[in-house]
């Protein structure tokens, strides 16, 4: 037996052995995932013909510049994970599931993606070509589209010391708004399982802007997990736009290694009669170290969404500073919004601060815009965009990158859809 099937066959073991997530771990009792065979394909509908892409496609990842931005040096390998050498390159350095930052109650998730896992991709940023001097940024954007009904793809990037990288990861297989995007295949009309495993490495003084775009359909089942390593003098800034489905989770977990690492992420969530979860890790272990999580979760009648924030502080992680601030809104009705900041403190030279807050949108704002002469989804409408740029703005920290990366078109995209299925809230109905 080869490596790459014994790999596969281990991680079942795994599963077999310690058991799916069960209903009252601590990460998930608001929100439980789908049973295991769900993620493994080993469902009756699994079995049917899937949605496969074209093998132009790259593993489903497409990769494109932004506008006229320089694309900068981008070494990328799309690895079969079924070739054992191409397995134990895509693999290579990544940790266990469940291990370091990541000890948590998600380690099923991961072993399951290890048994399932197909193919991958790994992104190396930075360096120089030919001896011509790396540029001052690198702009590059990943659009995904499945490759079947039920997969585990993996994503590695690794940023270079030094380098500065401004990345738009899209998931949005309703909508087709590039002509480059046919080599990925005509866009799945079936039901999709997607367990989504992405690696992010920024060396020494690097720096990653990461705008991720994720609008699956109402009937898929999604948990995206990211993983994120900052070295010393390094930041990371993930601004996400993402909308409910069947099942949807969004895992990030950021591990604060070196002196003067930073790590700040901006959610806005849409659940429209749909279920959506973020759940948010940021473990400071160097010292000076900073993190910052934000979110904004609107949900209508009908829909259930959860924010799991947690920060954590290691002994000697002197100087550290954490931020944490949720916010809930229902747009129609009265929907299930769970709200969790929660902080773990092991030094006492450390800022912190957290908080949550739920309630409608604001009467007073809604009425004077109706009295301009707007109707009143337009008026919530325009609330709703300028709360969620915002906080967006807040994540990312860069107004022009907001503007060039074309943030508000994505979001009144994005608030069009919610409210179009959101009824008004019986106070302004």
């Amino acid at each position: 037996m080869d490596s790459a099937r014994a790999d596969a066959l281990f991680a079942r073991e795994q599963i077999a052995k310690l058991g799916w997530i069960p209903r009252h771990a601590e990460d998930f009792r608001h929100l439980p995932p789908p049973a295991a065979d769900i993620w493994l394909g080993e469902t009756d509908d699994a079995c049917e013909q899937g949605c496969d892409a074209s093998p132009l496609a790259g593993a489903g990842w497409t990769l494109h510049p932004i506008g006229q931005m320089p694309p900068g040096r981008v070494d990328a390998r799309w690895l079969d994970a079924a070739d054992p050498d191409q397995r134990a390159e895509l693999f290579a350095g990544l940790p266990q599931p469940g291990a370091g930052a990541d000890a948590g109650d998600a380690a099923p998730f991961g072993w399951a993606h290890r048994a399932l896992c197909r193919q991958g991709l790994r992104v190396r940023i930075g360096g120089e070509a030919g001896g011509a001097r790396q540029p001052e940024i690198v702009w590059l954007q990943l659009r995904r589209q499945p490759r079947s009904a039920v997969e585990a793809p993996l994503l590695v990037i690794e940023v270079l010391p030094g380098v500065q990288c401004v990345l738009v990861e899209s998931h949005d297989r309703g909508v087709m708004d590039d002509p480059r995007d046919a080599g990925a295949g005509a866009v799945c009309e079936r039901a999709l399982v997607q367990n989504l495993q992405v690696h992010l490495r920024l060396g020494p003084g690097a720096a990653l802007q990461h705008l991720r775009v994720v609008a699956p359909r109402a009937e898929d089942r999604i948990a995206h997990h990211i993983g994120v390593r900052v070295a010393a003098g390094a930041r990371y800034e993930q601004a996400m736009i993402a909308s409910g489905s069947s099942y949807h989770l969004q895992r990030t977990v950021a591990e604060l290694q070196g002196a003067k690492a930073e790590a700040r992420t901006a959610a806005v969530l849409f659940a429209g009669g749909s279920v959506l979860e973020q759940q948010v890790r940021a473990a400071h272990v160097g010292t000076l170290t900073k993190s910052s999580v934000e979110a904004l979760a609107l949900a209508d009648a009908g829909a259930r969404i959860v924010v799991n924030a947690h920060s954590r502080i290691a002994p000697g992680a002197d100087g550290a500073a954490l931020r944490q601030l949720l916010t809930g809104i229902p747009t129609g009705g009265q929907p299930k919004i769970v709200l969790r900041p929660h902080l773990e403190i092991h030094h006492d030279n450390v800022e912190a601060a957290h908080g949550a807050t739920w309630g409608a949108l604001p009467e007073d704002a809604i009425f004077y815009a109706c009295q301009r002469g707007l109707d009143e989804r337009d008026a919530r409408a325009m609330i709703v965009r300028g709360m969620a740029h915002a906080v967006l703005a807040r994540g990312l920290d860069a107004p022009e990158l907001i503007e060039t990366l074309g943030v508000e078109a994505l979001l009144e995209r994005a608030v069009e859809r919610h409210l179009a299925t959101s009824a008004p809230e019986a106070q302004h109905g």
